[in-house]
């Protein structure tokens, strides 16, 4: 319907017909790169692209046998063109090639795909399943969970990748290892780091703290992708996971209190964990949840230790 409605102004079409007239043909042919210019804003992947995620993209686009390479005419036409749709209407199983879990990324394992079905392996039950789950568990995942937005948000490659939609059903736990894996990654909005150093916009260096969206429905998440695109350091998916997973702040299928709900008596009298998960969720003092956020990692590291 989208494609129609850009080639001819109507819903309905002959894609083949109108797919001339998309700004996908634009790149068909003898264009040599991927660029910033011609797919910026197309979904949240290439929001604010860099050239240096677009030729990891390409480099990594695994549906075309001259993988390795980031020239784009080095596809052939047809697999240029379900490369483009696939960055324009269903980015995720590019997110799944280019943060591969082979290299340690905490998405699911991309399998292949057949024309626009895509397969990637199953991991295990959503983490929603494990609401009510031990309290020595809950504690193992929480610290995963958090592990997973440092590793998003500070890795070796300077991508940052923010998780723009964060519920209990976008996170599985495989039945073997207990691992927290992404099985959501459809919003995932990456910005280059080394790019924003380079190019300065305004306030690049000061750190962004994200607004704490106490909305009445699940799963609420309040940001700027235009900031998220323009700041080095920057909270979100620490508030993210804090304020609509841990804290009492989540709610879920008419569940609250979070994953944490209910500790135990000697650590519900101690008070750290609750005064650490509210300031991570919704904090008090300028910088807090950048504070809270990695004391929070480090206790419950602690409590899990303990555990085991």
């Amino acid at each position: 319907t989208k494609l129609c409605r850009r080639a001819t102004g109507r819903g309905r079409c002959d894609l083949l017909q109108a797919r001339p007239a998309t700004e996908f043909a634009s790149l068909n042919g003898d264009v040599r790169l991927l660029t910033p210019g011609a797919v910026e804003g197309w979904s949240d992947l290439v929001h604010c692209p860099s050239q240096r995620l677009l030729d990891r993209l390409v480099r990594r686009y695994a549906e075309t046998k001259d993988s390795g390479s980031f020239l784009l005419r080095n596809l052939k036409d047809s697999e240029r063109m379900q490369l483009l749709i696939t960055l324009a209407f269903n980015p995720e199983p590019l997110v799944l090639q280019s943060f591969p879990s082979d290299e340690g990324w905490p998405f699911a394992k991309y399998l292949g795909a057949c024309g626009r079905m895509v397969a990637v392996n199953y991991v295990g039950e959503e983490l929603w399943s494990y609401f009510n789950a031990p309290w020595e568990k809950r504690v193992d995942l929480a610290w995963q969970l958090m592990e997973i937005a440092e590793q998003l948000t500070n890795n070796d490659f300077e991508f940052a990748l923010y998780l723009l939609d964060v519920s209990f059903d976008n996170f599985a736990v495989g039945p073997r290892d207990g691992k927290v894996i992404i099985v959501d990654a459809e919003n995932v909005l990456v910005a280059d780091k080394r790019l924003i150093r380079q190019n300065k916009p305004e306030n690049w260096d000061v750190w962004y703290e994200s607004k704490f969206d106490d909305c009445d429905k699940e799963a609420c998440l309040s940001f700027s992708k235009e900031i998220l695109c323009a700041r080095v350091t920057v909270d979100h998916n620490y508030y993210a996971i804090c304020q609509n997973l841990l804290s009492r702040h989540a709610t879920w299928r008419g569940t609250s209190g979070g994953l944490l709900h209910d500790p135990p008596a000697d650590i519900a009298k101690d008070g750290r964990l609750e005064a650490l998960l509210d300031e991570c969720a919704n904090p008090k003092k300028r910088y807090g949840r950048f504070q809270a956020s990695k004391e929070l990692r480090e206790y419950l590291a602690q409590l899990s230790n303990n555990v085991r």
